[in-house]
């Protein structure tokens, strides 16, 4: 079986962002993307749809607004950078509500939240088939969307409703909390060190008492963080 699912983002690399991550899951069938309501509504008429990535601001009518139009609305997945629509999504009965910039774990809950809700259950994921997770993530700044190589990717340090995001060739201030930061790192690679930083395990150089220099930087380790840090770096 597949699952048929349709993409409203007014952004380009957003869209191409949810269709990489759809490319991921064998049973996903992206039908279309489109840049606004009015596009989407004419393919919900001619096609059926599982799945709708839905931004909220998008030009024309914005998406919480279209969703009101439709009689019987396919599962809903806002894509979104808003948070202050969240409340009205799920009282129009939306199956996830995803921030951006999100990470494909997370994408892969939303969708099988909506999965579970057709009653379509595991049997559309080919036996024996794991999600393979990417080694990158996506962070948007200054009008521009940077992926970034979880490889590249130094350590980052909370800075208020921002993010100091530190890589080999990069340093970025996007507008994300840091716990939002935190949730687009697998933690099989990253390790939060203080209540303000967390690194990339495998760039330590070495660790002098509370201190962990990560690429030639100095880098504090919380107090109450220590013995979990130490554990998981098999110290302890």
């Amino acid at each position: 079986m597949k699952i048929t699912c349709l993409i409203v983002d007014d952004e380009p690399i957003a869209r191409d962002i949810i269709k990489t991550y759809c490319g991921h899951l064998p049973y996903m069938h992206v039908i279309a993307a489109c840049g606004n309501a009015l596009e989407a509504k004419t393919i919900l008429y001619e096609q059926k749809v599982d799945i709708l990535f839905l931004d909220i601001n998008v030009p024309v009518m914005d998406g919480v607004t279209f969703l009101k139009t439709l009689r019987n609305p396919p599962q809903i997945i806002f894509t979104t950078a808003y948070k202050e629509y969240a409340l009205d999504a799920f009282d129009l009965a939306a199956c996830d509500y995803l921030l951006k910039p999100f990470s494909l774990d997370r994408f892969i809950t939303a969708v099988d939240k909506a999965v579970e809700r057709l009653q379509v259950g595991p049997a559309v994921i080919p036996e024996g088939l794991d999600h393979k997770l990417p080694d990158y993530l996506f962070i948007k700044t200054d009008g521009k969307i940077f992926k970034i190589e979880h490889e590249d990717l130094l350590y980052g340090e909370a800075s208020g409703n921002y993010t100091k995001v530190v890589t080999t060739r990069h340093t970025l201030l996007p507008a994300m909390t840091f716990s939002s930061f935190e949730e687009l790192l697998p933690k099989s690679v990253f390790l939060r060190v203080h209540r303000s930083f967390i690194i990339n395990k495998s760039k330590i150089d070495h660790i002098e008492g509370n201190r962990i220099f990560v690429n030639n930087t100095e880098v504090p380790m919380g107090s109450s963080y220590r013995e979990a840090c130490l554990r998981e770096l098999g110290l302890s």
